[in-house]
Formats: C-alpha cells, structure tokens, sequence
C-alpha cells in the first residue's frame, strides 16, 4: 500500500530534500509541487508554531501533496569539558565576526510540540531523519492518513525503520549535502555511495525507496531508478533556485571557483556534515560529538558572518554535485530533473 501510494503523489520521480535553516520554503515545495514533485519543509530548527505557519501556508497556496521533516532527539554530550574546550577554541572565529556563543545547552527541537502539530493536521507525508520515531507515533500518522519515511545511511538503519512498519525510506548517500542522517552520532560503519547502497537495502527490504546523494541532472536522477529506488531526493540542485531561502552569500559561494571541494565536518554542529571546504573546517578537525550543543553555540557565528559575507565562518552545505546547481526557477529545476523521463506510473 505505501508503495502505491508513494507513487500516487509523484507526477515526477523528483522528491525535493527537507533543507533546515533556511533553504526550505514554503514557495519552493509549492513551486515544486506544480511542476509534480514532492517538496518538502524542514521542521528542524524552529518553533513548533513556526513549522505550523509554514504548512498552513504551503496549504493555503497549493492542494498537491507535500512533506514535512522532523528530527528524532538524540542524547547529550557525554563529554561536557571536551565541549567546553572545543568551544573555548573558537574565541578568534567569534572575535573576527563580533560575535558570542550561542545556547549550548541539549534540545529536543521542540519534538513533543512538533507531534502535535503533525498529529492534529496530518500533512501527506512525514519524514523522520536522526533515528525512527517510537512505532505508535508511526501507526498513528499512518491512521491519520500520513505516508511515513525514515532517513537511512545504511542496511541496518534500513532494518530497523521496516520493523517499525513505515511506508518507504528516504536512502542518503555519501555524496548528500547538508547532515548525514545516521540513527548515531558516530564514525562507525560503512559510508555508502548512493547506488549502491539503494541496492543492499534492496536485499533487506522491500519497502519503496526515495534515494538522494550528489543527484544534480536528470542523467543522475535515472541511475537511482535504475538501480531500484521509485524517487530521486534532491537537495543542492535547488539551493541557488529564486525559491530557496538559502542565504545569498551562500547561494554564490556554491558557483565561487575558490572552493574546490566538499568533506563531511563536524566543526559546525558536532554531527557530521557535508559542506564546502572553508577556513573553519580547515581550522577544527578535532571537534567533540556533541549534537545539537556545539550546533546551538556557533548559531550566532554563523548568522554574523553572513551578514559580513565572511565564507569562511558560514556552514556552507553541500552535495558533491554542488557546482551544477543553477539560478533557474524551482519548477524549471525539476523539468531539467526529469527530461526524458516517463511519468511515474
């Protein structure tokens, strides 16, 4: 039935990746929405009432189907003076953009208000990335007539959330921008190429699969299909489109020919992530796991440094794709994305 269903809300086979902090907006999953894809809003990092006002908008505006994604909380820091060092380390980062360290204490991303907000107004679909959510919050999403996902890194991860019972899993690979969706905050495991990846979690499930990872052309989107996944998640294809709430700094930082690279870092946030090469991660290798604390603390950091323009203190996320991102419209972004596709059936 997921599947089906699945199917049912892709007039295109392009699913638009939940960008939290900023990227994600409610005219871009309306834009995509038009053209036939599945966009989704990011629920991370804001108010339960903010993520409320975002889906009443996209509601207001279009009467396709659309997703909103959560985070699953984590645990706090096990190591409280490694991240009171670590956050020490970066006075010259804090001093160069007169700025402080923000809140570093543990959140929950206001996980219990989130809920409720999805449980009194079920949006289409709702996914979950950081863990599975407990298994009665899956069976009543599904009762409330919700389509529900789980961010998976690997075969295990891929087990677990199909013991739960959800619909399909959104499959990251190694080469997705933004923060690795691993169920642990750690370093442990294989790192998975997108591809093949799809097909291992094939040979432990057979739930449908959303796949994401580097996918910028539409030659990109029909490797994922091919290899067996019913969708193509895409995130940085649409980071520089009219739509995207990214930064404008950040949107030129991704077409600037001096950043030649991407690596997964935890210097920002205390969780891996995939972003483009810049002075901070250069300058902080060794940073404590520590999510979403040192997230919370250099908030202020980088929220200065973009109104400075100073690149090299921005958490610039991205896909190893990133230089194929363009300026055109969202919808023109997903028709790009699908050319020479045939429909989904």
């Amino acid at each position: 039935m997921g599947r089906r269903r699945l199917r049912d809300v892709l007039r295109r086979p392009v699913v638009v990746a939940p960008m939290a902090g900023g990227p994600s907006t409610p005219g871009l999953v309306v834009a995509v929405a038009s053209a036939g894809a599945l966009g989704f809003l990011a629920g991370g990092y804001k108010t339960a009432a903010a993520m409320s006002d975002e889906i009443d908008a996209v509601r207001a505006a279009t009467s396709e189907p659309f997703g909103v994604n959560v985070f699953v909380p984590g645990t706090r820091s096990s190591d409280p003076g490694a991240v009171a060092a670590y956050l020490a380390s970066l006075a010259p980062d804090l001093a160069a953009v007169g700025a402080q360290l923000g809140d570093s204490a543990w959140n929950d991303d206001d996980w219990d208000a989130k809920i409720a907000v999805l449980l009194a107004a079920p949006p289409p679909v709702v996914s979950f990335t950081f863990g599975c959510p407990p298994v009665d919050l899956v069976a009543a999403l599904q009762a409330a007539d919700s389509l529900v996902a789980v961010t998976v890194t690997d075969p295990d991860e891929a087990r677990l959330a199909a013991a739960l019972g959800v619909d399909f899993l959104a499959v990251q690979g190694l080469e997705a921008g933004a923060h690795r969706g691993r169920f642990v905050n750690d370093d442990a495991g294989q790192e998975w190429g997108v591809r093949a990846l799809v097909g291992e979690i094939a040979r432990v499930t057979e739930l449908a699969m959303v796949a994401g990872g580097g996918l910028m052309s539409a030659r990109d989107v029909a490797s994922v299909l091919s290899a067996g996944a019913v969708g193509a998640q895409c995130g940085t294809a649409f980071l520089r489109c009219p739509e995207s709430g990214a930064h404008a700094v950040y949107k030129d930082a991704l077409a600037d020919p001096r950043f030649k690279e991407t690596a997964v870092t935890r210097a920002f946030s205390g969780r891996p992530a995939r972003g483009l090469v810049n002075g901070f991660i250069r300058a902080h290798t060794e940073v404590p796991r520590a999510y979403p604390e040192i997230h919370g603390a250099t908030r202020r950091m980088r929220g200065a440094a973009a109104a400075l323009g100073d690149t090299d203190r921005m958490s610039l996320w991205a896909g190893q794709g990133y230089r194929e991102a363009t300026t055109r419209p969202a919808r023109e972004i997903v028709e790009l994305l699908t050319r020479g596709l045939e429909p989904s059936a």
